[in-house]
Order: C-alpha cells, then structure tokens, then sequence
C-alpha cells in the first residue's frame, strides 16, 4: 500500500511524539512538496518545522504538479497536492488527511482516507501506542475533535482490550 500524508495529521502525529507509527505501520509515507512546505512555513511549532526540514529517510517528499481542476477549490495546496498524487497512484493508495473538504474530495475521486485519529486508533490496534495516553497528549493541541468521538474511540479500544 502506498502511503500519503498531508498536513495536519503530521503536525498532530509529531506534536504528540507518534509520527513514528507512521514508518512502523507503513514502512515509507509520500509527502507532497506543497505539504512538506506547510509543515516548514513560520507558522508551524518548532518541533515540525525541525521535523520537516530534516525529514527521515522514510519519509518521500515527491513534488506534484496540479492541473486546474474545479474540486480542488476548496482545499489548500497541499491537500490538492496530495490528492492528485493519490489519485495517480491508486487503487492501493491511502490518503491520511483531516480537513473535511480534502476528504470529501479524495471519496468522491475513490480515494481510501484515514485521519490523525484513525492512525492513532489502528496503532493502539497493533499494539503501537497506548490510545488513551495519545488522546490524552492529542488533547494538549489545537486539534478539534468532539469529546463524544474521542469517548467512543476509548470504550471501544477498552473492549477490545478486554477491559470493559
């Protein structure tokens, strides 16, 4: 499976000292130039600034040209970046993207999504990271996620894990 990340969700996996998972779950992640951008600009914290500008070698930082295109409107250059090249490499390619409308678009092109917290829920699932401490780093960020969400993610990695 090819692996590709925008930016949010390295910001989020970095901040909370999980990006790591990435290579663990994935072996090699693709990162679009305009994201890799995004994660260096000056706005960005200080740790994923220094993550980015000195990226790990499994980490593929592919430069991505996007033609005009209507439905890329409503996202930003890296997400358009990253869908474009997802939909390039499909069909056994997964987009990990946050923004509502990048996930829009990437399912209405066929594009498989996951999130910040699908990755953080399917590395507690492999036995990666503990899911309640992650959340409980995750929410120390700016991250936006319903508390409700992030309970039901909790009781159902408690199930799983038998504790319930």
């Amino acid at each position: 499976m090819i692996v590709i990340a925008d930016a949010s969700p390295l910001n989020y996996l970095i901040l909370i000292g999980d990006v790591d998972v990435l290579r663990e779950m994935y072996g090699r992640v693709i990162v679009p130039a305009g994201v890799a951008r995004e994660l260096t600009a000056g706005g960005s914290p200080s740790v994923v600034r220094s993550w980015a500008g000195a990226a790990p070698g499994w980490v593929e930082i592919r430069r991505v040209d996007v033609p005009a295109d209507a439905g890329l409107d409503a996202v930003d250059e890296g997400e358009a970046e990253a869908i474009v090249l997802a939909e390039g490499l499909r069909p056994d390619v997964l987009l990990i993207v946050d923004d509502r409308d990048g996930r829009r678009e990437a399912a209405r092109r066929g594009i498989a999504t996951t999130g910040t917290l699908g990755v953080l829920n399917d590395a507690a699932r492999r036995g990666l990271i503990d899911l309640e401490a992650a959340m409980n780093r995750l929410g120390r960020t700016t991250f936006r996620v319903s508390p409700a969400l992030v309970q039901n993610l909790l009781e159902r990695e408690r199930h799983r894990r038998g504790e319930s």
